[in-house]
């Protein structure tokens, strides 16, 4: 069964409204689910139509390949845990690079069989190949940071900036001739450079800035698939390339807008961001010394507080502590204490990492308030509970100008009249800084998993508290 071009053409522009009305949908918590669902099922026309099309000449190897992505995608999505969720979309990501490029490589070989090779179609190949390629490796490299089998410290070197601009200029150059010549050499070269570029690009990348990267990795991949949208003639996926590389891009704006950082300084790996070292105030932080505090002590304040923020991070998520801090929530509403959530743009490891987690929980959402929001309330807040976050609260930001993090707006849970931390140890963050917040007189820390700590909370407010 074959459907017409028009009626291809139609069921391409439902897709396409569907996933406009998916982004928007995914802009906000509380419509978030139906977003999905309208991805869900434009998606699903989408692949329907293009099955149905009259460009598909074979079924067998597409039948195979969707069965066996299929049975991969759902045995995935079973078992992955949302702390792991970041490094699944940085290999996703990586998976769409590679597609194009393969695509790219592929179309070449056949077209150039068929004699039907022009100067269009080749300059659309170089650009699949080259934005496909960088996508690959650096979604790769992100993966390795985020799964710890890379450091998620910059790795930098001599010269780096300037090898960086030598390997672009001449991957684009391959590119062209490639695209003038079709010569194989080139584009093998070309494939391989930018493939190297990716690596190079991003093993720069701070753990600080992760969560920036993946957005523009995000963006990078809907170009990747915009180009073979060209290669392909096929209309859909140049629409859906555009709006996922446009959407990527402006998220990650957004992002570094809330970090107070400059776009290019994340991109390319802290490019001018070497400041004369001014004294550390970590070093003379470290001589004060830390309070540690029990879980009776927290519940203590908790429990007689008229306000109490939660700050969640990347530890919350790897603890699954989300639902803990619900049930927590609920028996210090019940005594009339007013819980907070307080949600900073870029905690955990990928965009919007928090919020997620907490709508998992059944977290109401009016409750969970982004940095601008809260700030303002940490003055008149009786108990700040940070539950496994770090940098986003780290004075550093403001305070130490020869601190990585320093201009990075933080949520400001020092000036709460009690700072409660929830740790496992007293390592730094992600970003490898000392949290100068673990030193002041109103900071205490609770060590220990955040879960069962949290739990410890719970049947300590259940038992009657103080």
């Amino acid at each position: 069964m074959q459907i017409s071009a028009n009626a291809q053409a139609i069921a391409y522009l439902v897709s396409a409204v569907l996933f406009i009305l998916s982004l928007k949908g995914l802009t906000h918590p509380s419509t978030a689910r139906r977003g999905n669902f309208y991805g869900m099922i434009g998606m699903a026309v989408a692949i329907i139509a293009t099955l149905l099309g009259s460009e598909v000449k074979s079924y067998g190897f597409i039948i195979a390949g969707v069965v066996a992505g299929g049975l991969i995608g759902t045995t995935l999505a079973m078992r992955i845990r949302m702390t792991a969720m970041p490094q699944l979309v940085a290999a996703l990501h990586s998976f769409v690079g590679l597609a194009a490029v393969l695509v790219a490589i592929g179309t070449f070989l056949n077209k150039r069989d068929a004699g039907l090779l022009n100067a269009v179609l080749m300059g659309e190949l170089s650009a699949g190949a080259i934005i496909g390629a960088i996508t690959c490796t650096g979604s790769v490299i992100a993966f390795g940071k985020l799964q710890g089998l890379i450091s998620g410290k910059p790795v930098k070197f001599p010269m780096q900036h300037q090898l960086n601009m030598l390997i672009a200029v001449v991957t684009v150059a391959l590119g062209v001739h490639f695209a003038m010549t079709g010569s194989v050499v080139s584009l093998a070269l070309m494939t391989v450079l930018a493939l190297a570029l990716g690596v190079t690009l991003i093993i720069p990348i701070g753990g600080a800035d992760m969560p920036v990267i993946i957005s523009m990795l995000n963006s990078y991949s809907g170009w990747a698939a915009a180009a073979t949208g060209f290669t392909l003639h096929n209309n859909l996926l140049i629409i859906v390339g555009a709006l996922v590389g446009f959407s990527g891009a402006i998220l990650s704006y957004i992002m570094c807008r809330a970090m107070n950082r400059s776009i290019i300084n994340v991109v390319f790996g802290g490019f001018g961001s070497d400041s004369a070292a001014a004294p550390s105030a970590g070093a003379a932080a470290m001589e004060k010394g830390v309070k540690s505090a029990s879980v009776e002590d927290a519940v203590y304040w908790m429990e007689d507080a008229n306000r109490v923020i939660v700050v969640p991070g990347y530890g919350m998520a790897v603890a699954q502590a989300q639902h803990s801090l619900k049930e927590l929530m609920e028996l210090l509403e019940a005594r009339g204490v007013e819980v907070k959530f307080g949600v900073h743009p870029v905690a955990g490891r990928m965009p919007g990492h928090m919020n997620v987690l907490l709508a998992e929980a059944d977290i109401p959402y009016d409750h969970v308030l982004e940095m601008d929001e809260i700030n303002p309330d940490f003055a008149s807040t009786d108990v700040t509970l940070v539950v496994g976050a770090n940098d986003v609260v780290n004075p550093a930001a403001k305070e130490d100008p020869s601190s990585p993090i320093y201009g990075m707006p933080i949520l400001e849970a020092g000036r709460s009249k009690q700072v409660y931390f929830l740790k496992r140890s007293m390592n730094p963050g992600y970003s490898g800084v000392d949290n100068l917040l673990f030193y002041q007189d109103n900071t205490s820390l609770v060590f220990g998993d955040a879960k069962d700590t949290i739990e410890g909370m719970v049947a300590a407010l259940k038992g009657g508290g103080h």
